[in-house]
């Protein structure tokens, strides 16, 4: 295991160094920069400030200059938010991020695998149409639909719950909920397609044919085959719903990463731009090396050398 786990480290540097190098050249090519204005300044301030932050050195240059700062840690100053380190925005935004996205996948998770759990058990019955036909349609309908929409029936006409900010339990409730319904439609399907194969499985028949009860069958043995598909897509999923959850920071109001890395683009704020790409990378990475390391909890069959 320990060796497995080396391994996938060491490939997934060469991976990580190919997205700082796409992020870093893309960025710069991109018309603009991080020191245009409205307001034009004179030449001498406008190279006062290049040379400050290395902006006329070649791009080569640059680039190994940024990867020598990132070996060390060191993310660089903020072009635009001149107190603060991209480091310390980072440290400031992911906690919210992170909380954000974990709840909407606890309670995609919770409600998606039990609601396609239960409409496999009662294949072709109302229940099974509904679910598939909602699962349809939280596929079909993108989260910054659903989010307005929440917005303007709970928050704005009922005034049940806050339609911005972050902080209270109240003010959760929504951007949660918005981001974690296509989650539970994807989950439901999977769910309930993998739920239907293993009932047809050799060793289900086999368990119903020793006398086990429908229901120790199902809760020994189906549900932890069906989870294995499910456990397979929560890894990108996760990472995914944490890191991308930028639609529904900007809607809700809420301090997270997403919203650094929106007005880090807008701004041409490079270093910011980059740590977040960066950080982003190795969040993606960490949860895909965290499932495989989980899968064989589930399969005993899967075993890492």
């Amino acid at each position: 295991m320990f060796s497995y786990t080396l391994r996938r480290l060491a490939g997934a540097v060469p991976t990580v160094f190919v997205i700082i190098a796409i992020a870093f050249f893309m960025i710069r090519l991109a018309p603009g920069g991080p020191f245009d204005q409205e307001r034009s300044v004179p030449a001498e301030i406008q190279a006062n400030l290049e040379r400050a932050y290395h902006l006329d050195e070649p791009l080569t240059t640059q680039f190994l200059r940024y990867l020598g700062n990132i070996l060390t840690g060191d993310f660089g100053p903020s072009f635009r938010y001149k107190d603060f380190t991209v480091t310390e925005l980072l440290a400031d935004g992911f906690p919210v991020s992170l909380k954000l996205g974990l709840a909407a996948m606890v309670i995609a998770l919770i409600v998606g695998f039990a609601a396609g759990a239960y409409a496999a058990l009662r294949r072709n019955s109302a229940f099974d149409a509904a679910t598939m036909t909602l699962a349809m349609t939280g596929i079909a309908v993108p989260n910054f639909v659903v989010a307005p929409l929440l917005t303007l029936t709970l928050g704005v006409w009922l005034a049940l719950l806050p339609v911005g900010g972050w902080g209270s339990f109240d003010q959760a409730i929504l951007p949660v909920v918005a981001l974690a319904m296509p989650e539970i439609a994807y989950i439901a399907r999977l769910t309930r397609g993998s739920m239907l194969e293993v009932l047809r499985a050799d060793f289900v028949r086999t368990a119903r044919a020793k006398g086990l009860s429908e229901r120790a069958m199902v809760l020994r043995h189906a549900l932890q085959a069906a989870a294995l598909p499910v456990l397979s897509f929560l890894g990108p999923t996760t990472a995914a719903v944490i890191t991308g959850s930028v639609v529904i920071e900007q809607i809700f109001g809420i301090p997270g990463i997403g919203r650094h890395f929106v007005q880090g683009a807008l701004n041409r704020d490079y270093t910011l731009v980059m740590g977040v790409v960066i950080f982003y990378a190795v969040v993606i990475i960490a949860f895909n090396l965290l499932v495989d390391l989980l899968y064989p909890l589930f399969d005993p069959r899967v075993r890492h050398d």
